[in-house]
């Protein structure tokens, strides 16, 4: 028996990278998959990547209404919600000297608002049993210069996942935090602008990890896959940290 045999999941941020390999690794375990993002031909291209088990739907998680047309229409079509991961965020760089309110506002408007949202509008459809994970950093515990907004918007989702456990613990809803380190997606490119300054990048970032390389994301799916499913039916509140043992070491 798969491991996520007639689930219903929900991956925001789900057409690339680490979002992608999560739900093409519950796909593969037998959920049916609700990616989401805000570039529509992306989305679909990857809905039609992952196969029938997929179905895409545009949304914006800053934006509550989107988040509410993409909940309607789970409860439309499925009438409940077992897996949640909320995985959708940005990353960009300023010294603490230069960063601008718009800087501050759109990192927090989309990691932490619209996280916090995603997870409410949510509850209504999760029943006991049911598995959140939210997508923090292992950044959340560093202080890596020209990331302060960044990190801060990351130790805030922690934090969250600290509370709604708590409140959520008699729900029989578990709720934990998957912190990735360097992860080899192309939201690197999209940081540096070049496949050169990517390919420096990612070098760069190998020599601060341990193990000696980035990670890949279907390591992170796995590690997604442990949290959803009953193999870590005895954690609640966790935060799984997969960097390589960047900071733990």
């Amino acid at each position: 028996m798969r491991k996520l045999d007639s689930k219903i999941a929900v991956v925001t941020g789900g057409s690339s990278g680490i979002g992608y390999a999560i739900a093409e690794r519950f796909i593969k375990e037998g959920a049916k998959v609700y990616i989401t993002g805000r570039r529509i031909a992306e989305l679909e291209a990857a809905a039609r990547a992952l196969g029938d088990a997929a179905r895409a739907v545009p949304s914006d998680v800053s934006n509550l209404e989107s988040l509410d047309r993409l909940f309607a229409a789970i409860r439309e079509e499925e009438g409940r919600l077992d897996v949640l991961v909320a995985n959708a965020g940005v990353i960009s760089s300023s010294p603490i000297r230069e960063a601008s309110e718009a800087h501050f506002d759109s990192m927090f408007d989309i990691n932490v608002k619209g996280t916090y949202f995603t997870v409410q509008k949510a509850l209504p459809l999760m029943r006991r049993g049911g598995s959140i994970i939210l997508v923090s950093s292992c950044l959340a515990t560093k202080g890596f210069p020209g990331h302060s907004v960044y990190n801060a918007t990351k130790a805030a989702v922690r934090s969250l996942v600290r509370t709604a456990a708590a409140e959520l613990v008699s729900d029989g809803i578990r709720v934990n935090t998957l912190s990735p380190g360097p992860v080899d997606t192309p939201i690197i490119e999209g940081q540096v602008g070049s496949p050169e300054a990517a390919e420096a990048f990612r070098k760069q970032a190998a020599t601060h990890v341990p193990l000696g390389r980035i990670g890949r994301p279907e390591e992170l799916a796995a590690a997604a896959l442990f949290l959803a499913s009953e193999e870590s039916s005895f954690s609640t509140g966790i935060d799984l940290v997969m960097d390589g043992g960047m900071t733990q070491l």
